[in-house]
């Protein structure tokens, strides 16, 4: 078996303590604002806030899947798909940090301890250590922009470096 199952199983074990983490922070959420809050859809409201907990935990939820079905298929012996599914679990989670950035400051403690474990596990395949600390060190939310044209321009702006 080409797979570290011990690797796998570490890595579960820590996705499934940060989506533990940000289950209680989603719980603490709702219960603070109601569980569906609606009206104000600007950045860090009450309404992004549980929208961006939800999404994160979301993220982590499709992560440990991936690691699971790597560790179970290579268990059994199925290689090809156990090499799917290790692809697809060290792929960045789609929506993670970013979801934060729709999160009122400061951070719930279990958010910040969530996005920590994630950042340190050191699993993931591009710079998600970095996004995920620059998501702790934003003083505010800035999801979504009080100004669209200029968010396009920014991220534009990025990409072109990027390409550089």
């Amino acid at each position: 078996m080409p797979h570290d199952l011990t690797e796998l199983a570490r890595v579960g074990g820590v996705l499934e303590e940060a989506h533990s983490l940000l289950e209680s922070e989603r719980e603490r959420l709702q219960q603070q604002y109601g569980p569906r809050p609606y009206g104000d859809a600007t950045a860090g409201s009450p309404m992004q806030t549980l929208h961006g907990v939800t999404y994160l935990l979301s993220a982590v939820s499709e992560s440990l899947k991936w690691v699971a079905l790597a560790a179970g298929y290579s268990a059994l012996g199925l290689e090809d798909r156990a090499v799917h599914a290790l692809r697809r679990a060290r792929m960045e989670p789609v929506g993670f940090p970013s979801s934060a950035d729709r999160m009122a400051r400061p951070l719930g403690a279990g958010t910040v301890r969530a996005l920590e474990l994630v950042r340190d596990v050191g699993f993931f395949d591009g710079d998600i250590a970095v996004a995920i600390d620059v998501a702790l060190a934003a003083p505010q939310a800035t999801y979504p922009p009080a100004d669209w044209s200029a968010y396009v321009e920014e991220r534009q702006h990025r990409a072109r470096l990027e390409e550089d």
